[in-house]
């Protein structure tokens, strides 16, 4: 499956028969993760806080393609998108690994991903660099086997997504 997170409305032409998910963050109503960490111990796997993220993670779990889709705020994800990424920790499990000598917690039945990363806004140097690090850092903890990040202005988001989409949907 192919998912297509954004935080803003996008115009897609899908196919009907398309196996591409489109979520619209912004229309949802997505409470910020608390720490209770219920996601691993009361309720492994599932948030204990019941709004519409709860119905996203498992998308972002069972998905080999994933393009993601933000405004970039300060050098990092803007609210919509970062909330969520915060609240799809249940795909992840307490336990933890070492990997290259760093600490990263073991994946629940997550599907290793294929990721884009769709950055937009009028974004300075400084701040594009502290993104890439971040998505770096992202991808290690997310079961990404490959990424890649495209910078656009906001006038141009619409096409840059279209043609990934088209790319995917042949």
């Amino acid at each position: 499956m192919k998912l297509i997170m954004s935080d803003r409305p996008v115009s897609l032409n899908l196919r009907v028969d398309s196996e591409i998910k489109y979520i619209d963050l912004s229309s949802l109503k997505i409470a910020n993760c608390t720490g209770c960490f219920g996601c691993w111990t009361r309720t492994p796997g599932k948030c204990v806080m019941r709004d519409d993220a709860t119905r996203v993670y498992p998308y972002i779990a069972a998905s080999d393609t994933v393009l993601y889709v933000s405004r970039v705020k300060y050098g990092g994800y803007d609210v919509v998108m970062k909330r969520m990424l915060e609240r799809a920790i249940p795909v992840q499990q307490a336990f933890i690994r070492i990997v290259k000598g760093e600490t990263h917690h073991v994946q629940r039945a997550v599907v290793p991903k294929r990721a884009t990363i769709v950055a937009y806004g009028d974004i300075e140097p400084e701040e594009r660099a502290i993104f890439e690090r971040l998505v770096a850092r992202n991808a290690s903890n997310m079961s990404f086997e490959s990424y890649e990040i495209r910078f656009v202005p906001e006038a141009e988001l619409n096409d840059c997504i279209q043609k990934i989409v088209d790319q995917w949907d042949v």
